[in-house]
């Protein structure tokens, strides 16, 4: 079987890992007990937040998908809601009538995709708000990748410092976790989009023989 290459630092079996940039966090001295609510849309901002703030364990979280709510769980926080798309902006018109007359902040990366702010305020949402992490690409990878392989894209980050480093070759495959991520592709590049938006999903599609 040809090798399977995880655009991320999380491990998987039978997969791997390119960790093609790196997570910084970026503090503030937010006061979080002014809101009702909080959004999060990645792992990233939960552990983000949680590295120099705790107040936000007793606001009621809402959380994407399982795998975000399963982190804020598992730090202590209080998931209120999962979002059933896995799409920001799909999230954002499931929010509408759960946030209606809360203060609500969204906790979110330097760099995001979706309209879901937008969408909200256009709702008459109240919402600001808070970056605690940015991207920032690896100069420093020196692994080969071979021939035929798949190599599985986990965000416009991903793509973005994936292209700074390597070339791509016509004998790989690309599986994206999702449409928005799908967007930031090179015209040349030929891909598959995971059913759900988790990277087991990209997984599962990237072991099927008859890609």
């Amino acid at each position: 079987m040809s090798k399977i290459y995880l655009l991320s630092n999380q491990k998987y079996d039978s997969v791997e890992n390119i960790e093609v940039f790196k997570i910084e966090y970026i503090k503030s001295n937010v006061d979080l007990k002014e809101y009702d609510a909080l959004i999060f849309t990645s792992k990233n901002a939960v552990y983000s937040l949680d590295s120099f703030n705790n107040d936000w364990k007793s606001i009621p979280s809402y959380a994407i998908a399982q795998k975000t709510a399963d982190v804020i769980s598992k730090e202590g926080g209080d998931v209120k809601f999962t979002g059933n798309s896995g799409h920001g902006n799909d999230f954002a018109k499931e929010l509408i009538p759960l946030l209606k007359d809360k203060k609500v902040l969204y906790i979110r990366a330097l760099r995001v995709v979706s309209n879901l702010v937008e969408t909200l305020k256009k709702s008459g949402i109240d919402i600001d708000e808070l970056i605690t992490y940015k991207t920032i690409c690896n100069d420093n990878i020196n692994k080969k990748i071979e021939k035929n392989s798949t190599i599985i894209f986990t965000s416009p980050s991903s793509i973005e410092c994936f292209f700074k480093t390597y070339t791509w070759d016509s004998s790989l495959k690309a599986i994206v976790i999702g449409k928005t991520t799908a967007k930031y592709l090179p015209d040349y590049v030929d891909f598959k989009i995971s059913d759900k938006t988790s990277i087991e999903e990209c997984i599962k599609l990237a072991m099927v023989d008859s890609f």
